[in-house]
């Protein structure tokens, strides 16, 4: 198989973490006789700093014309006096527009080597295995006005969702628990919002149409609260782009750092965005001590849902789980005991354990 991928490195430790899984790709490519061809592209702060525009009409181009997209991550304290049209995270914004990637997939699975590093119990969390399936290219984050009036006395910003654009992602909350465990919960905040009230109508449209899938709603306060208490209690959430961003987030707790979170931002015609849940962490950027997994697990996701490779994906998962069980860690791990090493070294190890795996 020959497919063309666009590489977005971004900023902070964007360019360490997506060269890991860059070399990660070429072991699979080599291993299953598949030819993966990169493209560097700019995004985000570094965007800026060479074409004073966050997300160039060529990076526009050059994704459309992929196979599929890996992006490291953007933003960073440098830009944060710029005006709102030069931040990095326009250009995340704009990229997801642009392709219209509307559904964001984010797994969140308690790995048992490292139940000890998050900060909840272990009872609570060990077993927990759940997909968020957020909106992403409407709402709040997208809303118009969203502006300061009276001199910066005053900010308007506009949560704004069509019945489409809510039927289309809810559709993918159904598909996705029926390829689970069968139950969704739905989140909104319905009890206040308008657009929660038309988002919960929609989902008891649609449950009709998958008779096999358990459904109930949950308001978002009270999915916050039993995310880290009662986690094993969901398999697929589904929810709108504000809400999903500040749950996945949350959800990091699980797994013990967000640096162990992958996802995959999906358009309709099959194009996909993956790139990892965690932010640029531009304080250990070029000390190469940064997590690669989420990134090479990102990868993982991109073959199973971009290319259909799904023996390849998961020998990438069962490369990490193996460095896992043989102790190794990066530093935002906190793992007492076990070896921690670089993000060079994981890397390594994660390569060595796929060669080592039977194909």
């Amino acid at each position: 198989m020959k497919k063309q991928i666009v590489l977005l490195p971004g900023d902070g430790i964007g360019p360490e973490i997506l060269a890991s899984s860059t070399s990660v790709l070429e072991a699979i490519a080599s291993k299953f006789n598949h030819q993966f061809i990169f493209e560097h592209q700019l995004i985000g702060g570094s965007a800026i700093d060479k074409v004073n525009d966050p997300l160039p009409e060529q990076t526009i181009l050059a994704a459309k014309r992929a196979d599929a997209i890996l992006l490291g991550a953007v933003g960073g304290p440098k830009w944060d006096n710029n005006p709102s049209h030069l931040r990095p995270e326009r250009g995340l914004l704009g990229i997801r527009k642009a392709l219209d990637l509307y559904a964001n997939l984010r797994p969140v699975k308690g790995f048992k080597q490292l139940l000890h590093a998050s900060p909840l119990k272990e009872a609570i969390i060990n077993g927990s295995d759940l997909l968020i399936v957020r909106e992403l290219t409407g709402g709040l984050y997208f809303g118009r006005p969203s502006e300061r009036q009276n001199n910066g006395e005053r900010v308007v910003d506009t949560l704004v969702y069509s019945r489409s654009e809510i039927e289309r992602i809810v559709k993918k909350g159904f598909e996705s628990a029926q390829l689970r465990r069968k139950k969704l919960t739905s989140v909104d905040k319905a009890n206040v919002l308008e657009s929660s009230k038309l988002w919960r109508e929609v989902v008891e449209e649609q449950k009709a149409n998958y008779p096999d899938v358990e459904v109930d709603h949950c308001l978002v306060d009270a999915a916050a609260m039993k995310l880290i208490t009662q986690p094993n209690q969901f398999d697929v959430i589904v929810t709108e782009n504000m809400f999903g961003d500040i749950l996945s987030d949350e959800a990091s707790v699980l797994t013990g750092s967000l640096g162990m979170l992958p996802s995959a931002s999906l358009a309709e015609n099959g194009v996909g965005l993956y790139e990892p849940a965690h932010g640029s962490a531009p304080d250990i950027a070029g000390k190469g001590i940064a997590n690669p997994i989420a990134m090479i697990l990102s990868s993982a996701m991109m073959l199973r849902y971009s290319f259909g490779l799904d023996k390849e994906a998961n020998t990438i998962e069962a490369a990490v789980e193996s460095c896992l069980d043989q102790g190794l860690h990066t530093a935002d791990l906190h793992v007492s005991g076990g070896k921690r090493v670089s993000t060079k070294e994981m890397t390594e190890a994660i390569i060595k354990n796929i060669s080592s795996i039977n194909s």
